[in-house]
């Protein structure tokens, strides 16, 4: 079912020196038999592990039409929602300005364009005196309709036709929790009910649990009675203001009031008073997946998903695949998809990509403690992030295919979260580019937040880091300093930016050298403000040294590499530099990194890996909901293939490839009835392609 294309990739290793004798076998490593070796196979890596993201809102990058301002819209600002000057309101951006200013993304080195919202708004809500409009696209009311302050299907069509002119894709961000807040209730309460207080009720007034029937058929509902607070429209013309026309049955939405983001409403509350869709419903997922199948077949790449830990999980699990399917119908095999999970633990987001069957998640840890480690804290929250990534490896995707960025609409930008540590002046802008290649020369797609290209710095999150790139008419926006640049109203379409040039370069520097962008990355250091490791070439067995310097004086340090011999500067440095043995001693310059290069593949293994499967013990039991499965490998470099079969079948099912160490997977509990005895398997592969495998038994628990 997999959309994914495996292709041969860096190998890594736990890199251990070998005494001249000859390893015993570890206990459960299997007896050389090649027909033993079970589900062995490269690392992944999917058909989207080295894409350049630019995360651009559209109503705040350029205005190529002023006709369309106002939407169409007749009235005043409360109206339309266009007002220039106020920073929660249309400022006139639209597809038209980003159709006229594809050679400035372009210029980035950008290979795909990410979207804010694009579909039609509530062009304004909020109380009296209190309101703001649609801008940014987070307030939709119809699925299947540009927002007319944007333009038209026809120009989001030519948008999409001219970046692919250009080898660039377009992706969506798309929305399946909520809609505009148009429905409310006959008390105008808010307060959030949970089922315990009020239980769901069918139309002849009988509780039920809407978890018994999740995905499938519900019983018929009233939206008198089955509710805890009645739905009614705001005004009566709301009661069919949604497009397509099954979100205007209010029985399609949660109706328990707003979330409070802890527990059950999580999931089943309004998300900031939005309309909550009841994603249980097997409707709502086929209504979804119908909307958004349409936007695949008129040519967009791919989509960025919003709020998907506030959806149940069930719903991801069919609406992912089967957008995918639709996609490979439509001949896009290379369709991709990423969510939006909140959270900085791998642990949490890790679900969404491997139980929910998404193909990627933004990386909100990595934006944590890369901008943490740019501001001068410890390297080791970072290497400790990586070493993680092995929660999100499984079958069809892991941590490579990722995006990583530095800041967004939301949370505010890069620079202001490292102002915010005390940094300014030209020491800012060099925490700025050590940030930038952080992303850019670490696993992941990396995603660059428009305008942070042009030092934008801004004064928080949400209004206050949504800058104009045009001449902005916001007097607050004017008053900002900016990072490489000059305050006031003026265009920023400057690609002699210092961030600019840099993100340029760093972008061809990963075209130039691709397994800077998803080669095998090995840690070898982190401390004393240093961090480095390895990114292998798996394809040819070259090594790159990847080092980074946070603090504000050169630093020398000598890592354990991989490869003897020379090793050539590829970003900065300041010369070739020798090995001593794989011992390789360098200097990283103040707020900088460098890249080396070996100048030859990494030397094969004499013998085959010494392999040991430490977890799950041997005549165990594996308990749910999931669990580790891990492998030590001693000798020279290797991946690691996990599979699991139940005992007595043939085939072997894949858990995943570890091209790093630790070597390990975190599987779900597999789906056999308690008791099941159930076999593991680790295959270790070095690069000359000798194998090892060790397998251990087990019997099934409980989840």
């Amino acid at each position: 079912m997999s959309k994914l294309s495996r292709v041969p990739v860096a190998l890594a290793a736990l890199a251990l020196a070998l005494t001249g004798c000859q390893m015993a076998p570890p206990p459960n490593q299997d007896a050389a038999d090649p027909a033993a070796t079970g589900p062995v196979s490269a690392p992944l890596r999917a058909a989207l592990t080295r894409e350049q993201f630019y995360f651009v809102m559209a109503d705040r990058f350029a205005n190529g039409d002023p006709s369309n301002d106002t939407g169409g819209i007749a009235g005043d600002r409360l109206a339309h929602g266009f007002d220039p000057t106020d920073k929660g309101f249309y400022h006139g951006g639209d597809l038209r300005g980003l159709i006229d200013r594809l050679d400035y993304i372009e210029g980035l080195g950008t290979t795909a364009i990410w979207l804010t919202p694009s579909f039609k708004n509530r062009a304004v809500q909020g109380a009296p005196g209190s309101e703001s409009a649609g801008y940014h696209g987070y307030w939709i009311t119809d699925f299947t309709q540009i927002d007319p302050h944007l333009g038209t299907n026809d120009e989001m069509k030519e948008l999409i036709e001219a970046a692919h002119a250009r080898g660039m894709k377009v992706f969506f961000d798309i929305i399946t929790n909520h809609t505009a807040d148009v429905i409310t209730n006959a008390e105008g309460a808010t307060a959030y009910r949970p089922k315990s207080a009020a239980p769901y009720r069918d139309a002849s007034g009988a509780e039920f649990d809407d978890r018994d029937v999740v995905g499938q058929e519900f019983p018929p509902l009233d939206a008198a009675t089955s509710f805890p607070y009645p739905p009614v429209f705001a005004q009566p013309e709301d009661a069919t203001v949604k497009v397509p026309d099954w979100l205007n049955d209010p029985t399609m939405y949660h109706n328990r009031g707003n979330s409070t983001f802890d527990g059950e409403s999580d999931t089943y509350g309004d998300f900031a008073g939005l309309d909550d869709l009841f994603t249980e419903r097997p409707e709502v997922v086929d209504g979804m997946a119908e909307i958004y199948e349409a936007w695949v077949d008129l040519g967009i790449d791919g989509f960025r998903i919003d709020t998907v830990k506030h959806v149940n999980i069930e719903f991801w699990q069919e609406f992912g695949p089967r957008l995918l399917e639709h996609a490979r119908a439509a001949g896009n095999d290379d369709f991709f998809m990423f969510g939006e999970v909140y959270d900085a633990l791998p642990q949490v987001k890790s679900a969404y990509t491997t139980a929910g069957r998404l193909p990627a998640a933004l990386d909100f840890g990595f934006q944590r403690h890369a901008v943490a480690y740019a501001s001068g804290k410890p390297a080791e929250p970072l290497r400790d992030l990586w070493v993680a990534d092995d929660h999100y490896t499984d079958a069809d995707s892991n941590a490579y295919q990722l995006p990583t960025f530095l800041g967004n609409h939301d949370m505010g930008r890069v620079a202001l979260h490292l102002r915010g540590s005390g940094a300014s002046g030209e020491d800012l802008l060099q925490r700025a580019r050590l940030a930038n290649e952080l992303m850019f020369l670490s696993r992941g797609q990396p995603v660059v937040y428009y305008g942070d290209e042009q030092g934008f710095i801004g004064a928080g999150g949400d209004k206050d880091a949504r800058q104009d790139m045009f001449a902005t008419q916001v007097a607050s926006y004017a008053g900002e300093d900016v990072l490489g640049g000059p305050s006031g109203a003026v265009d920023r379409f400057d690609t002699e930016h210092p961030l600019y040039r840099q993100v340029s370069d760093l972008a061809a520097l990963r075209r130039e050298h691709p397994a800077l962008a998803d080669g095998a990355q090995v840690m070898l250091h982190a401390g004393d403000g240093i961090l480095a490791f390895s990114r292998i070439d798996g394809g040819t067995g070259t090594e790159y040294l990847v080092a980074f310097n946070n603090t504000t004086t050169d630093q020398p340090v000598t890592v354990t590499t991989h490869s003897p011999g020379t090793w050539q500067p590829v970003l900065a440095g300041t010369g070739p530099l020798t090995a001593d043995d794989t011992a390789l001693a360098l200097t990283v310059p103040a707020l900088g990194a460098v890249v080396y290069r070996a100048d030859q593949p990494i030397p094969d293994a004499e013998g085959a890996p010494q392999l040991a499967l430490t977890s799950p013990k041997q005549g165990g039991q594996v308990t749910g909901p999931r669990f580790k499965v891990e492998a030590e490998v001693s000798g020279e470099y290797a991946h690691v293939s996990f599979g699991f079969r139940a005992v007595g079948t043939e085939e072997w099912q894949p858990l995943g490839v570890d091209d790093n160490a630790p070597y390990r997977v975190f599987p779900a509990l597999p789906p056999l009835p308690e008791g099941t005895e159930v076999e593991y398997r680790a295959v270790a592969r070095d690069l000359a392609g000798n194998t090892a495998t060790a397998t251990t038994t087990v019997t099934v628990g409980a989840g």
